[in-house]
């Protein structure tokens, strides 16, 4: 399954650097350490000054949605592995009559990326494309409705939160930031802005047996949920995302801007292997837990509907690709306010996972297929009947999910995998590699929207 690749902006001229400027500093974490530390959120991954705030880097502008019956002019930012796959397939869903969408604008600071991407675009839309390095001249344009980010999980968050408060619509990809003070940061923005629709590319939220799940524990047909389990597990022969190319034509100060691409990851020198492979990078990515993960962590999180977690402890190892800095073994426990504990297993070096599923006291539902199965705890098999919930084939659900948000951007109604999902999402994300860097527990409070090492 692809995952968004490569890209960026610069913030070096006219505009103070995204994750460092700010009249106020929002601080989501604090350390156990010392009760009125603030946890340094980059001391894991030795980002400098993680925590100051994202603030906008361009002119706030109201809301343009599509008019009745004009097509959405999307843009992408990040034309790399995922962000060309998005222009493929939207290409491949207007040409089957299923949006009328045209893809007008790509942005990637790789000359080479967004030509390609313009070439497939000029050919699936009609037209001409522009291209640009920098994703302010996209979102700065009043005819443009939406953006598709696909840029490296460290830019999400600027790029999301300019577009939002330049009255862009936005599709963001998993994870929704690298690291939970921009999680934070994005979700206030989101908040401040409800006009917009907003959407992670979580894409597993489409299938429907999730929600199947959701409405039968709402409806007291398990009994109390207790404890469920899902896992995302792959293998490769030489290691995890090495499948990404290293071109040497690509010439840093020629036709790529690196320094843009590091953003406020740099300086440091050019290093292909870190621009094309960065998931394997603790600085850049968090490896299996953000990219992996999060596409099976999104829809038991919602179907659970146990608000938000409280305590998450991980564990993780390096036990074949010796190479990777990141994790090719993680795993997770999850609990949450509502009293549930979730266990996550993930894997780069082995592909048999756990069945999905969840476990109440009185009956279980079985979510390994395309259908929503319960079956009763054996004590209770005299009072509960088994039953399948069958669930439609929805053909291919990262499809189903782009078509969500195309659809939500001209009606208004708020996306699936929204910024609350997401959330919640990313506490379990930040906190499961940091337990598993540091070696400790880590407890959330979502009243004050804090965490400790416990």
């Amino acid at each position: 399954m692809p995952a968004d690749t490569p890209e960026q902006p610069d913030h070096s001229e006219h505009t103070p650097r995204a994750e460092h400027a700010g009249p106020s500093r929002r601080s989501f974490l604090t350390a156990s350490a010392t009760a009125a530390g603030a946890l340094a959120l980059g001391g894991m991954a030795g980002r400098a000054r993680a925590s100051d705030p994202i603030v906008p880097s361009v002119t706030p502008r109201g809301i343009n949605p599509p008019k009745n019956g004009e097509p959405v002019r999307l843009a992408v930012i990040g034309t790399g592995g995922m962000g060309r796959a998005h222009c493929r397939a939207i290409a491949s869903l207007k040409e089957q009559g299923l949006t009328d969408t045209n893809i007008v604008a790509v942005c990637d600071v790789n000359d080479m990326f967004a030509a390609d991407a313009k070439q497939i675009c000029e050919q699936g839309f009609g037209g001409t494309v522009t291209t640009t390095r920098d994703h302010r001249d996209i979102v700065g344009r009043d005819d443009i409705h939406a953006v598709l980010i696909a840029s490296p999980e460290h830019w999400h968050a600027q790029h999301a939160v300019d577009a939002l408060v330049s009255g862009k619509d936005v599709y963001v990809e998993k994870p929704m930031t690298l690291r939970l003070d921009a999680a934070m940061d994005l979700r206030r923005c989101v908040l401040d802005h409800p006009d917009r629709v907003f959407q992670v590319g979580t894409q597993m939220m489409m299938l429907p047996k999730y929600r199947d799940a959701r409405r039968m524990i709402k409806e007291g047909r398990i009994g109390k949920p207790v404890w469920s389990q899902t896992s995302y597990c792959r293998n490769s022969y030489d290691g995890e995302w090495l499948y990404y190319e290293i071109d040497d034509a690509w010439k840093p100060g020629e036709n790529l801007d690196w320094n843009r691409w590091l953003g406020t990851l740099g300086p440091r020198e050019w290093d292909p292997e870190v621009y094309i492979r960065w998931r394997r990078y603790r600085d850049f990515s968090t490896g299996i837990i953000g990219d992996l993960l999060v596409h099976v962590l999104t829809p038991m999180v919602y179907a659970l509907d146990m608000g938000w977690p409280t305590r998450v402890v991980a564990s993780g190892g390096h036990y074949v690709d010796k190479k990777m800095e990141n994790h090719d073994q993680v795993n997770l426990t999850v609990e949450f306010e509502g009293e549930h504990t979730l266990i996550i297993a993930g894997s780069t070096a082995n592909e048999v996972g756990l069945e999905t599923m969840i476990r109440g006291h009185e009956a279980n539902l079985y979510l390994g297929g395309r259908n929503c199965v319960l079956r009763p705890e054996r004590i209770y098999a005299d009072d509960i009947d088994a039953e399948t919930m069958q669930s439609a084939d929805i053909g291919n659900d990262q499809d189903q999910l782009r078509l969500d948000f195309l659809r939500c951007v001209k009606s208004r109604e708020k996306a699936q995998s929204d910024i609350d999902l997401a959330s919640k999402v990313m506490v379990i994300v930040d906190l499961a590699t940091r337990s598993m860097w540091d070696g400790a527990a880590y407890r959330f409070d979502p009243r004050s929207m804090r965490a400790e090492r416990v």
